[in-house]
């Protein structure tokens, strides 16, 4: 399924900072950077899961957000991109 996250992390101090790299770390390693915070991920329950645990020991909640959009499996018709940043299909075959 596909999830969409977004987050705002507050980095006016120096562990907010660290914080916001974490989080790009951790979204990272489960999807593409489709704008500055956010995300998409093409993920199963378990991976979803394991992806909010581990956003959720890195934030403050009390400063910083996220928010996760289940786009489910049928997520090509309900993505529409216009503009310049190109993104890849990664349900496809990734040949590096």
């Amino acid at each position: 399924m596909l999830v969409l996250i977004t987050y705002d992390v507050s980095t006016k101090t120096a562990a907010g900072v660290r914080r916001l790299s974490k989080v790009a770390k951790v979204c990272i390693n489960y999807g593409q950077r489709v704008q500055n915070s956010v995300f998409e991920c093409l993920v199963d329950r378990t991976q979803l899961a394991m992806l909010k645990k581990q956003i959720s020991d890195i934030i403050d909640e009390d400063t910083d957000s996220v928010r996760y959009y289940v786009l489910g499996d049928n997520y090509s018709r309900r993505v529409e991109h216009v503009g310049a940043k190109k993104t890849i299909d990664m349900s496809d075959v990734l040949l590096v």
